[in-house]
């Protein structure tokens, strides 16, 4: 038996996953994704005001829209070949490599490579649902055309236009992606459901989160080599703890609720639960991480002074929507709200509080803060896990 590749000749087909696992090519993609987050927090770093927050959001989304979009359709296609899944996977990074070094200069001179970019991710996007959408129905995919196609045509002629109207087109092909996604979810949800395979999706979102955090360490570590004195130290040090707990509170218990959660929802084929779960609030939570590691970056080089407002910002909001996004899923998967409300209202509470503490108190001080809000919280869900 054999296989046609996506745009190329035909060769021996040897799947190169098992169905519910990841498979190595797609772990060396998502690495280019540590430098588009690296690329882009730095903007946040020190004292960022609201258009240094507003391109770090704006320009984030088309990075963790390419992204989802890559891990859905190879989550759909198991028994793609070793071969075609290295090429695709390799592809995809050239064009995420060329959106993360344009990413700084996105909205000057180099909006035009940060355009191409976009436009190469979604001609392999294109080419990929093609060849899922001819191995299940023998229908015209003109949906596909439109939604990785026309968008394509789009980045590609915002490369060549002025910045003003560049910016409007990436907006009009990303509404129409995430418009035709809702819609299509709604029309066609009992078979769209039945298609995801939540192993898959479960361990491959975990993953992201643990380049994410990966990359806030390589934030919190740099920093402290470049400030080596026992100020810095002591903030790296409650920095490292604030970004462990983190980890600790997704691995331990968020992954097994991924799990049992999205399984849930396919069960009674609701398809907008397991977009909203996989696709759009998980977008909220990264950037909680990611702001989160830039308020510990800024407090790292003077300790003992309060932090900036911007940085007391990304601390005090990346924590709020850490804990607002887990609850908020954790509803959406059937939880109730009584067993959510108990943890999350307290944590989103003392997170925003950090916003005006930390413009008073030294910098490591709210970082103490920070950690003992994250201690209490995981101590309460080990006595919790415990009893049941």
């Amino acid at each position: 038996m054999s296989e046609k590749l996506p745009g190329g000749p035909r060769a021996s087909h040897v799947a190169a996953r098992e169905a519910g696992r990841v498979h190595w090519m797609e772990l060396f993609f998502d690495l280019v994704f540590v430098v588009f987050v690296g690329q882009l927090a730095h903007g946040i770093h020190g004292n960022p005001g609201f258009s240094e927050f507003g391109t770090f959001v704006l320009l984030f989304f088309p990075a963790w829209w390419a992204w989802v979009n890559i891990v859905s359709v190879i989550n759909l296609l198991p028994g793609l070949s070793a071969r075609a899944l290295g090429a695709a996977m390799l592809a995809a990074m050239a064009a995420a490599g060329i959106m993360a070094a344009a990413a700084p200069g996105a909205f000057g001179d180099r909006a035009w490579a940060f355009s191409l970019g976009n436009a190469a991710m979604r001609v392999i996007l294109l080419l990929l649902w093609l060849y899922q959408h001819r191995q299940k129905s023998p229908e015209t995919p003109w949906r596909i055309w439109v939604y990785n196609g026309g968008t394509a045509v789009l980045w590609f002629v915002a490369a060549f236009m002025p910045l003003h109207i560049a910016v409007i087109l990436w907006a009009f092909s990303i509404a129409i992606e995430v418009g035709m996604v809702t819609i299509g979810g709604r029309l066609w949800a009992d078979r769209a459901a039945a298609d995801v395979n939540i192993e898959h999706a479960s361990e491959r979102l975990g993953l992201f989160v643990v380049i994410v955090l990966g990359e806030s360490i390589f934030t919190i570590v740099s920093e402290v080599s470049a400030d080596w004195d026992p100020g810095a130290g002591l903030a790296g040090a409650l920095g490292f703890l604030v970004v462990s707990f983190l980890g600790w509170a997704f691995f331990q218990y968020g992954t097994g609720t991924v799990s049992a959660g999205l399984e849930r929802l396919q069960s009674r084929a609701d398809f907008a639960g397991i977009l909203q779960t996989t696709l759009f609030l998980p977008f909220l939570l990264v950037l909680g991480v990611t702001s989160i590691a830039a308020g510990i970056a800024t407090a790292i080089p003077a300790p003992y002074e309060p932090l900036p407002l911007g940085a007391g910002i990304s601390l005090g909001v990346g924590l709020a929507l850490f804990y607002a996004t887990n609850a908020l899923v954790s509803l959406r998967y059937g939880q109730a709200l009584k067993l959510v409300a108990p943890w999350s209202l307290p944590a989103v509470a003392v997170s925003l509080a950090l916003i005006p503490l930390s413009s008073v108190m030294p910098a490591a001080a709210a970082l103490g803060v920070a950690a003992a809000l994250l201690l209490s919280l995981t101590t309460y869900s080990e006595i919790k896990h415990r009893r049941r």
